[in-house]
């Protein structure tokens, strides 16, 4: 429901859609001022699903940014921080799935929760099903993707919640 009106805000105030990540086109500054990129209503739905993670979430700060051994930050971090760490994150997992073109953002920010290699496979795990079906060509994957909705092998109401969520926010047809 909080995604619908999120949606219908976004189109009330008149804002446009750009493209996803995998954008080349360069917009004049002053043009965007009214317009919001799909990534940018991407980071905001992860913000909104994530919700902030705090000392209790022991590896994970921010908006779920796992913490690195690089990292020289802890939990103690602003919001404004939180949201870059955030975008460059998403913007990593995104290049993961730029060869998938359209897709590169709904898989970036399936692979933000749930870990590209889940996606992907590797070692003796095999790609998902939701990648062979887009590669296949194969456009009718919504079923594959709400699946990523289960911890410890369970559904979690949530979890499914949110793929559909993303799923309408950020599929391109």
């Amino acid at each position: 429901m909080k995604i619908k009106v999120f949606i219908l805000t976004l189109f009330f105030f008149s804002i446009t859609v750009e493209p996803a990540c995998n954008s080349t086109t360069s917009i004049p500054k002053h043009k965007m001022e009214n317009k919001i990129s799909k990534f940018d209503m991407a980071v905001e739905l992860i913000k909104q699903k994530e919700g902030w993670h705090d000392q209790r979430h022991k590896y994970y700060v921010g908006y779920g940014h796992r913490l690195l051994k690089s990292d020289t930050f802890n939990h103690d971090i602003s919001e404004e921080f939180a949201d870059s760490l955030l975008r460059k994150d998403l913007l990593q997992k995104c290049s993961v799935f730029r060869k998938y073109g359209k897709d590169s953002l709904i898989l970036g920010v399936l692979a933000y929760n749930v870990g590209e290699y889940n996606i992907l496979g590797y070692k003796n795990k095999p790609a998902s099903r939701l990648i062979r079906k887009i590669r296949s060509g194969n456009r009718d994957f919504y079923k594959e993707y709400v699946s990523f909705c289960r911890y410890k092998n369970k559904v979690i109401p949530s979890i499914r919640q949110r793929r559909k969520d993303e799923f309408e926010l950020l599929y391109v047809k």
